[in-house]
């Protein structure tokens, strides 16, 4: 990208974040606040800032940012996007990895007709809240938003389409807010997964992972100018984050189960940089006698004493035992060959891994400008989305408190 490109996309949102953080020419009728949710799957905690990204280096420059947000336990999509919008951890939500077994709903599959059942899905996320409290609310493609929980959906939302472009996505964000008064979504999500899938497929810095950050950063900036086209840069709290980080693995870097654990003895519902191990029956005091401990590359434990940081291990659906690779390394099974390939991006590793950091950014005009906060954990984002959507919070493991040097005294929003 020409430098002088990146200057003048730096000062368009600059001033974009200005305009927040001011007093415009308001217009007859003041706006009702709308909250803007948007994700940047796999994004790592030392990318926004770095020059790759030049909106969204703007918004650090000028926002209210963090230092990094904490991810949950499993560093993995679809246990954090939930943990996000309700504000639970996975051990207490349901959505315990990706891939899951449950004993009587059978086996949960993120890509498949499973993860779109929402009898999976426990807990309250953020769009049934509003919708009971009498807003409108949007999802594009948000993990769990296909599914009916708590008996509903959002107002507006789509079956996730990966042949959706980050333009065409951010398109339809601002077709709903082009919508009359009253069906316009006051609470909408934007997922945007292009980096994750890159990063996957080539390494998280790989020339393929780099063009999916442009297309990304140029979204965000076309999203920035429809929002200023719509005069509505003044009534948007736009907060823009990832759900965990991305290390690079180099495909000699795996280490077997069956190497330790004969595998007549278990069966499994994940494997990767975490693994779900399940002792066939009879043969539970044997699978813990050589699974459970320290090995190379990887450490085991029974889902009772998995380290109390990760607040992990209750949920019937996790496995008994618990298997998590050391950062750069996957756990595999040797009829399960994977891939040749010289390196790809995962994610998965213990969320105090640098590695599995991600960001935080908020803009508008319940944020004071150029505000910093120290590291959080993600379970904190859901009570600030209550707090800016003016709805009550259903219970949950977060705090509002984490926010208070960056929001602005409230007033009065109008409905």
């Amino acid at each position: 990208m020409h430098l002088p490109f990146v200057r003048v996309m730096l000062l368009v949102v600059l001033s974009w974040i200005a305009g927040c953080a001011s007093t415009p020419n308001a217009p007859s009728a003041p706006q009702p606040r709308t909250v803007l949710l948007v994700s940047i799957d796999g994004l790592r905690a030392d990318i926004p800032g770095s020059g790759r990204m030049p909106t969204l280096d703007a918004l650090f420059a000028q926002g209210a940012h963090a230092a990094w947000l904490n991810p949950s336990y499993p560093t993995l999509t679809f246990p954090n996007h939930y943990t996000l919008v309700t504000g639970l951890r996975p051990d207490r939500h349901g959505i315990v990895h990706n891939d899951m077994r449950d004993a009587v709903l059978g086996q949960f599959e993120s890509k498949k007709a499973s993860g779109r059942d929402g009898r999976f899905w426990g807990g309250e996320p953020v769009w049934i809240g509003a919708q009971r409290a009498g807003l409108k609310t949007a999802t594009m493609f948000w993990p769990g938003s296909e599914a009916e929980i708590a008996g509903g959906r959002p107002d507006h939302w789509r079956p996730f389409d990966s042949g959706t472009t980050p333009a065409q996505r951010v398109a339809s964000v601002l077709a709903w807010l082009d919508l009359p008064a009253a069906e316009r979504p006051r609470f909408i999500t934007l997922y945007l997964e292009q980096y994750d899938v890159a990063a996957h497929a080539d390494g998280t810095f790989s020339p393929r992972a780099l063009a999916a950050m442009h297309e990304i950063d140029d979204a965000l900036a076309a999203l920035l100018r429809g929002l200023e086209g719509r005069r509505l840069r003044d009534s948007t709290n736009l907060i823009v984050l990832s759900d965990h980080g991305m290390a690079d693995v180099r495909s000699v870097d795996t280490a077997y189960l069956d190497d330790v654990l004969p595998e007549a003895l278990f069966s499994w519902s994940s494997l990767g940089p975490v693994a779900h191990i399940i002792p066939r029956p009879g043969q539970e005091a044997d699978v813990a006698r050589r699974l459970v401990g320290r090995h190379d590359h990887y450490t085991c434990w029974s889902k009772e004493t998995l380290p109390a940081a990760w607040h992990y291990g209750r949920n019937p659906r996790i496995a008994p035992f618990v298997c998590q690779s050391d950062v750069g390394w996957r756990l595999q099974l040797h009829r399960h060959p994977l891939p040749r390939q010289p390196v790809k991006g995962e994610h998965g590793f213990a969320p105090e891994d640098p590695q599995m950091r991600a960001f935080f950014v908020a803009t508008g005009p319940d944020f004071f400008p150029n505000a910093a906060l120290p590291a959080f954990d993600n379970v904190d984002v859901y009570p600030l989305l209550a707090h800016l959507l003016g709805i009550p919070a259903a219970p949950n493991d977060g705090t509002l408190d984490t926010f208070a040097p960056v929001l602005r005294p409230r007033t009065p929003s109008p409905h």
